[in-house]
């Protein structure tokens, strides 16, 4: 699939299947995290591989809507340095994100909503903060496709040199 292509159909999803994502293909979405740009290429992001059911457990109770993140065999925490911003985490979360649906993978970010409690479950120095974290998974093979949403016309969407 190309970047486009995943970047328009990629939806969040929070249902997964049990079936193992291969470590080329982790690799692969792991890589796209890492190529992520940063301001002034700071590289403030760093990530946490979450596989255990005990692990995906802790991390599920640091977010208010994270009930679906022990369901996917594989999670991402992307942690900030200190000094990191949102913006570069979100950068480096897309990426994968979008690398992933590429190769078949679903993923739905989730928010830690007791930062306190994610840092705790992944044992971070007190200066490192979990900006988000990131549920992967192939779907279900019952799962039925789901519609788009309905996004803004592009005239509604974009203005041009003012607005």
């Amino acid at each position: 699939m190309d970047a486009y292509t995943a970047i328009r159909t990629k939806k969040d999803t929070r249902a997964y299947s049990d079936r193992p994502i291969a470590a080329a293909v982790l690799r692969r979405i792991i890589q796209a995290g890492r190529m992520a740009g940063s301001s002034k290429n700071t590289q403030p992001c760093r990530l946490i591989l979450i596989r255990s059911a005990e692990q995906r457990a802790a991390i599920t109770a640091c977010g208010d809507f994270a009930k679906h993140v022990p369901a996917a065999p594989l999670v991402i925490a992307v942690v900030l340095l200190p000094g990191g911003g949102a913006f570069d985490a979100g950068r480096c979360a897309q990426n994968m994100m979008v690398a992933a649906w590429a190769e078949g993978i679903t993923s739905c970010p989730t928010s830690m909503h007791h930062p306190e409690c994610a840092r705790t479950a992944l044992g971070l120095p007190d200066d490192h903060q979990v900006q988000i974290v990131l549920p992967f998974g192939y779907p279900p093979a019952d799962t039925p496709a789901r519609q788009s949403r309905v996004r803004l016309p592009l005239d509604e969407f974009v203005h041009h040199e003012r607005w």
